[in-house]
């Protein structure tokens, strides 16, 4: 095991060679590699899924929590998904070398800004192999090297996928390098060390985790922990679409990130609401919790505390009767995670409020949580969905994943004529980008 971690260093600056010479490939080059990728995998998916079959047996006998178990089962259809996206991502414009400011500062001093890799990723996961694809395909597009860590209950599945990422690219200009798979539990902390060699961490599982990863780098941290969402029901919303849009948002798919945890409704519509909401959500096994006015229409458990701060990922919803769109607004920015929250309404005035308002990567007027994903958004993939404050927020996909760098061009001009008594002028004139 020590010699794994020792080796550590060294297979991260491996890794960063690898992804200088990625970032220097033409557009064509990495399109090329990107579809040679998802050949790769497509030819490996029977692999791949006994891979994934053995992580699920082991899961299963060792208790995994269901709503993990849903997110590490990787089906046929699951892993067409993540090929698609691989081309999704290769068919995207290429996020390198974009001129985003063009600018003469005096005659023959051109300043351009344009866009460039981070470097290299470290992304540490739990149960979702179908993120190495996601994270892979979007690494090798935005000129960056990778170093995955997921969770020991997906290692096979992790390695089966790697090893045919790494078999794709072997055919092309990129080097098979650029993604590295790491395997033990010491290799995370050893991973978080390496700022000389890695520009991001992307930790993707649950609230304490991540924090866990901030306190213990100095590499910066992308951030992504609960995916606590609501939705609320105004007292101006039509029923039967709330209803749907209820349904959807919980049980689509309960162990989603962007699933809905808490509803709130309006006092003055609960009455008509609850019950065909109650019906609906039952038909789907879903066990439901209510403050005290929602008991007095619902023949549901009671809430407690707790469950307002509480990212069930299962087929659990709780449910508060609030007083006003301000009241729904408070609880949302007290209990919320800042990943996604909704509103139901017909009133333009109170779904202005609510998105202006509500303190979230995402705010959604008359439609589910579950939209909340890069490849919805067109995107092609996404590393992870970021709840901080900073951007990049909300799904991370390219535009995330790349940063810029000034180039100035000259003709041998010095600071010194810019100042003193006979001074030249900077002319400032900006080009057309």
């Amino acid at each position: 095991m020590t010699a794994v971690v020792d080796s550590l260093p060294q297979v991260a600056k491996q890794t960063r060679q690898a992804a200088q010479g990625l970032a220097l490939l033409t557009t064509e080059a990495r399109q090329a590699s990107l579809e040679s990728m998802a050949q790769a995998l497509e030819a490996a998916a029977p692999k791949i899924l006994v891979a994934n079959a053995q992580d699920c047996q082991r899961a299963q006998a060792s208790g995994l929590a269901q709503s993990l178990y849903a997110r590490l089962k990787l089906d046929e259809q699951k892993l067409k998904a993540a090929i698609e996206g691989v081309r999704s991502v290769a068919a995207l414009p290429d996020p390198l070398g974009q001129v985003q400011l063009h600018r003469e500062l005096d005659e023959q001093l051109i300043l351009k800004r344009v866009t460039c890799p981070l470097g290299v990723l470290g992304v540490i996961f739990e149960a979702r192999p179908d993120a190495v694809v996601q994270i892979a395909a979007l690494a090798v597009k935005s000129g960056n090297g990778v170093l995955l860590k997921g969770g020991q209950e997906a290692m096979e599945s992790c390695r089966a996928l790697v090893r045919a990422i790494q078999s794709g690219l072997a055919s092309t200009e990129v080097s098979p390098e650029v993604v590295a798979l790491l395997t033990s539990r010491e290799e995370t902390l050893a991973l978080l060390k390496l700022d000389q060699d890695v520009n991001l961490i992307i930790p993707r599982g649950s609230n304490s985790f991540v924090r866990f990863v901030q306190e213990n780098t100095r590499i910066p941290v992308l951030g992504h922990a609960e995916g606590i969402c609501h939705l609320y029901i105004d007292e101006a919303a039509d029923i039967p679409q709330a209803v749907a849009i209820a349904v959807d948002a919980k049980t689509q798919y309960p162990a989603a990130c962007n699933a809905i945890e808490t509803l709130l409704v309006h006092r003055a519509i609960a009455a008509d609401f609850l019950p065909p909401l109650a019906v609906a959500l039952q038909l789907h096994q879903v066990e439901l919790r209510g403050d005290a006015a929602t008991c007095e229409i619902l023949e549901i458990a009671a809430a407690s505390d707790s469950d307002w701060a509480t990212e069930y990922s299962d087929l659990i919803l709780s449910i508060k009767i609030v007083n006003s769109l301000a009241s729904a607004i408070d609880h949302i920015n007290t209990y919320g995670s800042g990943h996604t929250d909704a509103i139901v309404t017909e009133s333009a005035e109170a779904a202005e409020v609510f998105m202006a308002q509500v303190d979230a990567a995402g705010v959604f007027h008359n439609c589910s949580t579950r939209f909340s994903d890069g490849f919805r958004y067109g995107f092609g993939a996404e590393v992870g969905i970021s709840t901080q404050q900073m951007p990049p927020r909300g799904p991370v996909g390219l535009e995330g994943l790349v940063t810029y760098k000034y180039q100035l061009h000259g003709r041998g001009q010095v600071v010194a004529s810019y100042t003193g008594a006979a001074a030249k002028s900077f002319t400032h004139r900006d080009f057309e980008v």
